[in-house]
């Protein structure tokens, strides 16, 4: 990456906390620095302590000193669960929930303010930039990896795919056609956002050329752009085995996934195999990372 493109981001990450206000210990003028503001909205009206440090990616210690703070200034209680005494329950006193209600009137008319200063075209677009950072923001933070033919999460990505396609098909979806972990003799793919599965797809060879298949992205993360990267990190790990040719096949009903191949350089061929699935079959010439 080119060193520029980095000082470029570090400078708006720069420009954007000071506008947001989030270095200092008032945020919006309320004697508590962002983190405390913020475990009030997340808190709500009630949340695990558990499920509050996932959602956010806190140290856990880090969390504990935040609801210490809160507690100290009496806008929170947190108790063991009625249920479960080895789980912890935060939750939000009246005086709390008074003071999540002040913030949230200060930060929609501070950002009222902020878009008042623009005509209603630059609204659009600074809202729409915002939309597409995000879209962008999540697509990086996405990790993609080579995984065993039988992990367990990859596997569940699978069955996921293949429940999702028995509603789609006017035909419905057979799970045995997903192919096995024994038959895998190329690489699985699962993708990843915050530690939970994001989408899945694999190769084998089939021939001199490799087929690509299942490739599927979660409901939850689609329309990022994963579904292309995905497709792009099979197409180059079946070049880095030194494969040049990679297949396709799907289904008519997938009216998204054929747009996707289109777009990804995929040509139409003559179906190639037997499976009752692949109604529309492409093909596409690929080449070495290194090499490109």
């Amino acid at each position: 990456m080119h060193p520029d493109q980095i000082a470029r981001v570090r400078d708006f990450n720069r420009f954007y906390t000071q506008r947001l206000g989030v270095l200092t210990d008032d945020y919006l003028g309320r004697d508590r620095p962002l983190g405390q503001a913020r475990l009030l909205f997340e808190i709500g009206a009630g949340c695990d302590v558990r499920d509050l440090r996932e959602r956010l990616g806190l140290d856990s210690g880090y969390l504990s000193r935040m609801l210490r703070a809160l507690a100290d200034q009496q806008l929170i209680t947190v108790r063991a669960h009625p249920r479960d005494g080895r789980v912890r329950v935060a939750e939000l006193t009246a005086a709390g929930h008074r003071e999540r209600a002040e913030l949230d009137r200060l930060s929609d008319a501070g950002i009222a303010a902020l878009l008042d200063n623009l005509s209603a075209a630059q609204r659009e677009q600074f809202l729409d930039a915002q939309a597409r950072v995000r879209r962008l923001l999540r697509l990086a933070g996405v990790r993609i990896a080579a995984v065993p033919a039988d992990d367990r999460a990859a596997r569940d990505c699978l069955r996921r795919y293949a429940a999702e396609l028995g509603t789609r098909f006017p035909e419905g979806y057979d799970p045995a056609t997903l192919t096995a972990p024994a038959d895998v003799d190329g690489t699985l793919l699962l993708a990843t956002e915050d530690d939970r599965p994001a989408g899945c797809g694999l190769w084998v060879r089939h021939g001199t050329a490799a087929e690509i298949r299942h490739l599927w992205i979660t409901p939850a993360a689609r329309g990022i752009g994963l579904g292309r990267r995905l497709l792009r990190a099979l197409e180059d790990d079946a070049a880095g085995h030194l494969i040049t040719t990679v297949r396709l096949g799907t289904h008519s009903a997938l009216t998204e996934a054929i747009a996707l191949y289109r777009a990804s350089g995929y040509h139409e061929i003559a179906d190639y195999g037997a499976s009752k699935y692949n109604q529309i079959t492409f093909e596409k010439t690929v080449q070495s990372p290194q090499s490109s």
